[in-house]
């Protein structure tokens, strides 16, 4: 198997004759956001440059290429940002998991974890509850459809309407779609993958298959008898929100996995703050601002007084590394700044700008800020609130 590994906001160079021109056809149909190809002339032969464009993950691109896309950021901070994001910080079984030396091991080790979770929930008994059907049955159940019934009256079995108590619920659902994305991903191991199918096995006789995207996995309803389900449906929602949507079942060998950086950082940097305000403020994130004729944008985050509501400045997260500030991003906060009726404004890299932005447009200051990822993210955070709350007046 031909494996090809990048590194984000990084080239390599592979001969013209290496890499099947199918596959780069593919690859530019499919995956231009994730890569940058380019074809490099040169006196003794042709090369492709591929380049990573700040995505981190898998891509397998057939049975024989694959494409693996490393992060940038050491990969213990990768993790403290997922445990962030997805709230994995709460759940004691993860304790350890971040020793692991890849995204691919990371991956398969938490895999794991939500299988062990499936076949513990099937030893105790998967949570039910009554579902509605209608079906022809042997003798009257519930209530008779006598409207279908009457609809066909060659049909000896009357037909009913009727709860039927069943684990063929969302919850058990929900658990199905994830396993079955995940025995398809091509990134397990072979030390977790047996379990894995094992839980898979184990769900096919008792719950259908639904596909589900990873919101569904957000805002449900636990309970004494279903609170067991949410941990694992907060791993679910990591592997949904990041496997590429399948329309067909079987439609393809192996799955995508792949991670937005730029996302993440921006969903890391505001879970970060609003867990850790200072003293009399706190964090609104998204917030959506209407802008008349339809039209409307969402402001990353905003630090608002705690008491009064005001806003004291808005914030934009940026997961690149420019020399400077880009014009387009210092007109964005501008108008932030003044939808909010505030005079502060911060544009929040990864690392230090070369260029430190810190100007003045009317009434409104407009500063870079560093929420870096190269140092303990803890430390990094602390760091970049002392340094907000001393430039904020």
């Amino acid at each position: 198997m031909e494996l090809i590994e990048l590194t984000e906001y990084t080239s390599k160079h592979f001969s013209r004759d290496h890499i099947p021109q199918s596959l780069i056809d593919k690859l530019k149909q499919d995956y231009p956001k994730q890569i940058e190809i380019n074809l490099k002339y040169t006196q003794t032969h042709d090369v492709w440059q591929l380049t990573a464009k700040g995505w981190i993950g898998h891509i397998p691109l057939t049975p024989n290429w694959q494409i693996i896309l490393h992060p940038k950021v050491p990969l213990a901070n990768l993790f403290g940002m997922l445990e962030y994001v997805y709230n994995f910080k709460t759940f004691k079984f993860l304790l350890g998991l971040t020793n692991s030396q890849s995204l691919a091991g990371f991956y398969s080790e938490l895999a794991f974890i939500l299988a062990q979770g499936i076949l513990n929930l099937y030893r105790k008994g998967f949570y039910r509850n009554y579902i509605s059907k209608t079906n022809q049955t042997s003798y009257i159940r519930g209530r008779l459809n006598v409207q279908k019934t009457l609809q066909k009256p060659w049909i000896i079995q009357p037909i009913c309407d009727y709860q039927d108590y069943s684990s063929d619920i969302p919850d058990n659902q929900i658990l199905t779609w994830t396993i079955y994305c995940i025995t398809r991903s091509g990134l397990c191991s072979e030390r977790v993958l047996p379990t894995v199918r094992k839980a898979h096995r184990t769900l096919q006789g008792l719950v259908s298959l639904q596909p589900f995207k990873a919101a569904d996995c957000l805002g449900r309803k636990y309970h004494r008898l279903n609170e067991d389900y949410q941990p694992l449906h907060a791993i679910c929602h990591f592997f949904l929100e990041h496997t590429a949507p399948s329309h067909k079942f079987g439609d393809r060998t192996m799955l995508p996995f792949l991670v937005d950086m730029a996302r993440l950082y921006e969903q890391f940097v505001a879970a970060w703050l609003q867990r850790n305000p200072p003293q009399g403020f706190l964090f609104q994130s998204q917030y959506l601002i209407k802008i008349g004729q339809n039209r409307s944008f969402r402001i990353d985050l905003m630090l608002c007084n705690r008491d009064t509501g005001k806003v004291k400045a808005v914030l934009d997260t940026k997961y690149k590394i420019p020399n400077k500030a880009a014009d387009s991003d210092i007109y964005q906060m501008i108008s932030y700044a003044k939808a909010t009726k505030c005079h502060h404004a911060f544009l929040v890299y990864p690392t230090d700008l070369k260029e430190r932005l810190d100007i003045k447009i009317d009434d409104i200051q407009v500063r870079s800020l560093t929420f870096s990822l190269n140092e303990n993210l803890n430390q990094a955070g602390q760091a970049f609130l002392y340094s907000l709350m001393e430039l904020k007046p």
